[in-house]
């Protein structure tokens, strides 16, 4: 079973490049939107209620709407440096692709071989690998590691997903992870806690891939950087 796989965004807009909070989102028509009980509680059941070549034309709705599907990316490019950026969870391929439309160099991570598929269909010169982040063992160090996803709260192992990203970051690297937090779901001090115990500081803490100041809402965008 994908133990780490992002999917939807939080239940309210987030800022002007919202509502593309996460790789498995989308616009408020998205199956795997929350409904007044929040998120599906397992990454299972979003994934069977969910099409892929419909999930893709969602977004390429949004863009064709005048919405910017690509708030993530926008953060990325914002905030790292030299580095290559890899993008864990990566389902669809969406921000890597955008990422390395952009001249960033990227890999992209996911544990749902569908997925994967469908990401190296659409862009075949990228970089594919089919795992689990918490198994993540690639010889390269990044300089930022993405989540764009709920990639957190569908871990089963959530602290092994931190430390499989902290361990693939370079000295003074960045953790950037967007999640919903619903309750029930990790909070954003858990996720703190995490990071603290794979030896990543924290850095700031928003409530949309825009940077808009955290205050205590139903989505969080957290960075934390590798001393």
């Amino acid at each position: 079973m994908p133990d780490h796989a992002p999917h939807d965004h939080a239940p309210h807009d987030h800022g002007p490049h919202d509502p593309a909070l996460a790789d498995r989102g989308g616009p408020r028509a998205d199956p795997g939107e929350p409904g007044p009980g929040g998120l599906p509680d397992d990454w299972e059941a979003w994934r069977a209620r969910v099409d892929l070549d419909d999930y893709d034309r969602r977004w390429a709705a949004m863009a064709a709407a005048g919405e910017n599907p690509h708030g993530e990316v926008d953060l990325v490019c914002a905030l790292r440096g030299d580095g290559p950026v890899l993008d864990g969870g990566c389902g669809t391929g969406r921000v890597a692709i955008e990422l390395d439309r952009r001249g960033v160099a990227v890999v992209g991570v996911d544990p749902d071989p569908d997925m994967i598929a469908a990401a190296r269909a659409k862009a075949p010169a990228l970089r594919w690998v089919t795992t689990g982040l918490e198994t993540l063992d690639l010889p390269e160090r990044f300089g930022l590691v993405v989540l764009a996803g709920n990639v957190i709260p569908y871990a089963e192992d959530r602290a092994g997903v931190v430390a499989g990203c902290a361990r693939h970051l370079r000295p003074g690297g960045l953790l950037l992870a967007g999640f919903a937090a619903q309750p029930g779901w990790p909070t954003p001090d858990d996720h703190d806690a995490w990071c603290a115990s794979a030896g990543l500081d924290p850095v700031a803490r928003w409530s949309t891939w825009d940077r808009a100041p955290w205050s205590g809402g139903d989505y969080v965008v957290a960075l934390h950087r590798r001393a």
